[in-house]
């Protein structure tokens, strides 16, 4: 049988926090690259972005084969992929991090022919040229009923070999669902696989723990070629190394390459705490040249923790890294795995107060997910303490093992816990005050207040649909991290006009004690409550975050949390206009009623000016 026809997808489905980030699927791109020449079609399509069936496309590409890829949590969706296909006469084939670890259990389903385990670019090559999957080393398939896994293809080491990957196919245009710059996004690989052997990770399994390295000149020729394709314009670019700075030689010849070429962008990688904390010299080069965030996987705030898993690093350089980040004005992220063996419900609380210690201006809890031919879904299993084989809940946001002396439950209201109690106001101000180190000038209210509806929809977007469900439980997890952040945040205190420029917008408003009060059933309200002063110039004169109601507020916001149950799935500009409303029906006076106005014209005319400023200065 030949394959001349090809149609590659990525399902709908991706939730949860290891996939938040997950948008464009450059491993199909990687693919659709290496065979574009050797077959009549190829075509890529991302169900995620799609707005036409599946079926659709099998009548308007007619391929003969199709590769789907797939993590844990789409298992299901692509599944149901695969069995349409199948009943269209079509040969399926799967793919990715979730395949190469379960082909077993994939080919067990009659709409599933085979499987690509590892690496695919060359595998899919072989295969599609000899139109059998027999001897193509990599692939696992089915043949009289029974499943041969032939042997592992080896990893590819010359990754310069590989063709850039195939930009051009994409059907739809990717947006940023987190940053609230104006720059396009797109996403690069300059290296596979980690050296690391931590004992959760997938890697050590995919890559044999080995890291392979394309040449700063390889990537540099690459980097051209995306800036063209985006037409020159601005762009927001994600490496999707798991270890960015596995060769800081590498890196720093990179760096010589940037800086010779001037480009328009800033840089998101994913690098380990000890290669920050021994390279202080090489990010000050990086963050110079536009790698500017970062995503550290900082794990724990316990030795213990840090041992156990394998991780190679210690707290002193988790607090090194922290500050030579800071000091060069990046902008710093950290993971942290919540419900390792040992850990108590205390000590799982106290983590975001550490993540604010050391000085994180991002930070996510995932709970600990025993992915398959990992270390510890080797030592859970064998143990029997996995109880939930539903992969669709291997997302970073379901407890599926048992845990001692904690419920799955409580853990996983723990992790909503630990994102409310990081995520303050003050958290926001911190990260605006470092990320000014590379600018003299303060940022405006608006970019201020669109920061913290990003997070907002970002973290919506990565899984709230996920805790419909608990969604109640989890409301009084947010309301009980609120109120014991205050013992931390009381120490922490930003001056928010030292790094907003609210002049304008505090003349209008004058002095007033602005109170927002979450309110929840029977419980005392917990409210947040912002002090301003009027002057020359105004001041925030501070902010904390109190159990109950102050009376002396002059503009009180009370946000009904009963009625965000209902409207969990409103986008947030309803959400927002219902607040609004709120607001004015609680002026009770004409005082109460100047103050909302003066809110309302302060926020308005804000917005409005920094709105013909910013495009004034686009037309010049």
């Amino acid at each position: 049988m030949t394959y001349k026809r090809i149609l590659l997808v990525k399902p709908k489905g991706r939730k949860g926090l290891g996939f938040a980030s997950d948008l464009i699927p450059i491993g199909l791109e990687y693919i659709a690259a290496s065979i574009e020449y050797v077959v009549e079609e190829v075509h890529i399509i991302d169900m995620e972005l799609e707005q036409r069936s599946f079926k659709y496309f099998l009548d308007l590409f007619r391929p003969d084969l199709v590769g789907i890829t797939m993590s844990a949590t789409d298992h299901n969706e692509g599944l149901r992929l695969a069995k349409i296909a199948k009943e269209n006469g079509i040969t399926t084939i799967l793919g990715g991090y979730h395949p190469t670890l379960v082909p077993d259990e994939l080919l067990s389903h009659p709409h599933v022919d085979m499987v690509v385990r590892g690496e695919g670019e060359h595998t899919i090559k072989e295969l599609v040229q000899k139109g059998s999957a027999e001897s193509v080393l990599g692939v696992s398939y089915k043949k009289d009923g029974n499943v041969i896994h032939n042997k592992d293809r080896p990893v590819i080491e010359n990754l310069d070999s590989l063709p850039f990957p195939a930009r051009h196919l994409r059907r739809q245009k990717y947006n940023n669902r987190m940053n609230n710059n104006d720059r396009e996004i797109d996403v690069i690989s300059t290296s596979r696989g980690c050296w690391g052997r931590c004992s959760f990770c997938c890697e050590p399994h995919m890559n044999r723990s080995l890291q392979r390295f394309r040449s700063p000149e390889n990537v540099m020729e690459e980097l051209l070629e995306v800036v063209s394709f985006h037409n020159g314009k601005p762009l927001q670019i994600l490496v999707v190394d798991p270890n960015f700075m596995g060769n800081p030689e590498t890196i720093d010849r990179l760096c010589d390459l940037l800086h010779k070429n001037k480009l328009d962008i800033r840089f998101s990688v994913m690098t380990r705490v000890d290669s920050v904390a021994k390279h202080p010299r090489l990010i000050k080069k990086m963050c110079d040249n536009g790698i500017l965030d970062y995503e550290l996987g900082i794990e724990s705030p316990n030795l213990r923790d840090l041992k156990n898993t394998r991780k190679g690093i210690t707290l002193e350089m988790q607090r090194k890294a922290m500050k030579i980040l800071r000091d060069n004005g990046a902008n710093v992220s950290g993971t942290f795995v919540i419900g390792l063996p040992g850990q108590t419900e205390e000590e799982i609380k106290q983590f975001p107060v550490y993540a604010k210690e050391i000085g994180l201006m991002n930070a996510a809890f995932g709970i600990t997910t025993p992915f398959p031919g990992t270390e510890f879904h080797n030592n859970f299993d064998k143990k029997g303490l996995i109880v939930e084989r539903d992969w669709t809940k291997y997302d970073e946001m379901h407890s599926v093992f048992r845990l001692n002396g904690m419920s799955r439950k409580r853990l996983e209201e723990l992790q909503t816990y630990c994102m409310a109690r990081f995520w303050t106001l003050n958290t926001f101000i911190d990260r605006v005050k470092v990320l000014r180190k590379r600018s003299d000038k303060k940022v405006s209210l608006e970019y201020f207040i669109e920061d913290i509806v990003g997070k907002v929809r970002f973290g919506r977007n990565a899984g709230c649909d996920l805790r419909k469900k608990e969604f109640e439980n989890h409301l009084n997890a947010v309301l009980e991290a609120i109120v014991d952040a205050e013992s931390e945040e009381k120490e922490r205190k930003i001056d928010m006009h030292d790094v907003i420029e609210m002049s304008r917008f505090l003349g209008i408003l004058g002095s007033q004690k602005i109170q927002c009060a979450f309110i929840y059933k029977e419980q005392p309200p917990v409210s947040y409550i912002i002090k301003t002063k009027s002057g020359s110039s105004g001041t925030v004169e501070y902010t904390k975050t109190v159990s109950g109601k102050q009376n002396d507020a002059t503009i009180n916001i009370d946000i009904d949390l009963n009625g965000a149950i209902n409207s969990i799935d409103d986008n947030l500009s309803l959400i927002l206009i219902r607040t609004c409303i709120s607001l004015i029906k609680s002026a009770r006076n004409v005082k109460g009623v100047w103050n909302v106005f003066r809110l309302f014209a302060a926020i308005g005319i804000d917005c409005a000016v920094t709105f013909l400023h910013e495009n004034m200065k686009n037309k010049m």
